[in-house]
């Protein structure tokens, strides 16, 4: 596959320490896959199978870095526990590198499961326990019935930040007034942060 300029020009623009490394890991890549697609994703150079990604790389001030997208089943467990960005920790030369053998045989093994469609389980994001709505709050909404209709079909997150924008409120004075600009609100049908949502 032809390489990417955008791969050239980003080593080339990079520290003199970081380009041996990068060259070097690109070499690898398309040695162990010769079929390997290159690309550009969140700003770094990134190695694809059939447009989904294998392998990324990046350098930094003072380090490189290099991971497998498909991380523990492509590397073994004691790399994960590097503290960097990939599976290698904080790169700063081609000897904090494995081997070309093994830095082979794991692309083989990262486009082997691409090949099979493995995918690995990403960890889900933890929700937000539900605020319950305060009785002064539903008060001001219960005499309002377009606020409470709207303020019920509201997202969990969207009424979220309603209730925690009135608890936030340091004084009484400051809670009813914000009571009652979130009923005036809802019952115009907009939401908490209306003023910056687009058009």
């Amino acid at each position: 596959m032809p390489r990417d300029p955008r791969v050239d020009a980003y080593i080339a623009r990079q520290a003199e320490f970081a380009r041996p490394i990068l060259e070097h890991l690109r070499a690898a890549v398309h040695a162990a896959y010769p079929d390997v697609e290159e690309a550009i994703r969140w700003g770094m150079p990134a190695f694809l199978h059939q447009g989904k990604m294998l392998c990324s790389m990046a350098a930094f001030k003072a380090h490189a870095s290099f991971g497998f997208w498909k991380g523990a089943l492509v590397t073994a467990p004691e790399e994960l526990a590097r503290k960097a960005m990939g599976q290698f920790g904080r790169i700063t030369s081609l000897a904090d590198l494995p081997d070309e053998a093994s830095l082979k045989a794991m692309v083989r093994k990262a486009v082997a499961l691409a090949e099979q469609g493995v995918s690995v389980a990403r960890p889900k994001k933890h929700s937000k326990p539900d605020i319950d709505t305060p009785a002064d709050f539903q008060s001001a909404l219960d005499a309002r019935p377009p606020a409470t209709e709207k303020f019920e079909a509201f997202s969990p997150s969207s009424r979220r930040e309603y209730l925690e924008w009135i608890a936030d409120a340091k004084r009484p004075a400051t809670r009813a007034s914000r009571i009652a600009q979130a009923a005036e609100w809802l019952s115009e049908g907009k939401g908490r942060n209306w003023k910056y949502e687009r058009s």
